[in-house]
């Protein structure tokens, strides 16, 4: 499966010479003029990546980023800023945003190939950590006031989906506890709540775990997920 880009840019001229430079090296690409439009997207849909420019209306380069940051499912993704090389302030400002890379304008296909290298293995660990996997088990869930049982649909190494919320609300944080098809550990990670779904479902993602916990779920994924 192909990488998946976020491509931001208000100059459509360029941002189509970005969207086509990035398909050529393999990548799919979902492209937009629009700051605000892409801050949305973060918000609701996963990406491997996400390519910016630091001037924009209506959100600036920064501000996309810290949205981005802020985001359930693409918080830690690696985010590049087209930008000058000479413009210590805005590439300061990028930083702070949680700009991971800058990349001059405008770029041609050798600087997006050679600055892809460095990035492809965080884009595989960032994409590795949201593949699901379909399973049914019994998930223990307790917080500070109460405990109750729900049960897993899925699993990924970043988190679960589990078909009874409890009364959770997004945000807050439980224990689990489950274990695995063929594994009799009991395995204890932290959570927290990043998502509801009707009926009353929610997706959890992992804030802590132990070595032992987060080697059990990467061995039961690789075992029947191929990269």
């Amino acid at each position: 499966m192909a990488m998946r880009l976020l491509t931001v840019d208000d100059d459509p001229d360029v941002l189509k010479v970005i969207k086509a430079l990035l398909e050529s090296l393999g990548y799919e690409v979902l492209a937009t003029v629009d700051s605000l439009k892409a801050a949305e997207l973060a918000d609701h849909q996963k990406f491997d990546g996400v390519f910016l420019d630091a001037r924009m209306p209506h959100l600036d380069g920064a501000g996309l980023a810290r949205r981005i940051r802020n985001s359930p499912s693409n918080n830690s993704v690696p985010i590049v800023m087209l930008t000058g090389y000479d413009d210590v302030e805005t590439m300061r400002a990028g930083f702070r945003a949680g700009i991971t890379f800058f990349m001059g304008k405008p770029p041609d296909v050798n600087q997006l190939a050679t600055l892809l290298k460095p990035l492809r293995g965080a884009m595989l660990r960032e994409k590795r950590s949201y593949v699901r996997l379909p399973i049914r088990t019994v998930v223990t869930c307790k917080t500070a006031q109460h405990q109750f049982t729900s049960a897993s649909l899925n699993i990924g190494e970043g988190g679960m989906l589990l078909d009874y919320s409890g009364g959770l609300e997004v945000g807050q944080e439980l224990n689990l506890q489950f274990t695995l098809p063929g594994n009799p550990q009991i395995l204890n990670p932290r959570a927290k709540v990043v998502r509801s779904e009707a009926p009353d479902r929610m997706g959890v993602q992992f804030v802590a775990a132990s070595s032992e916990d987060r080697k059990a779920i990467r061995d039961f994924i690789a075992g029947r997920v191929k990269e």
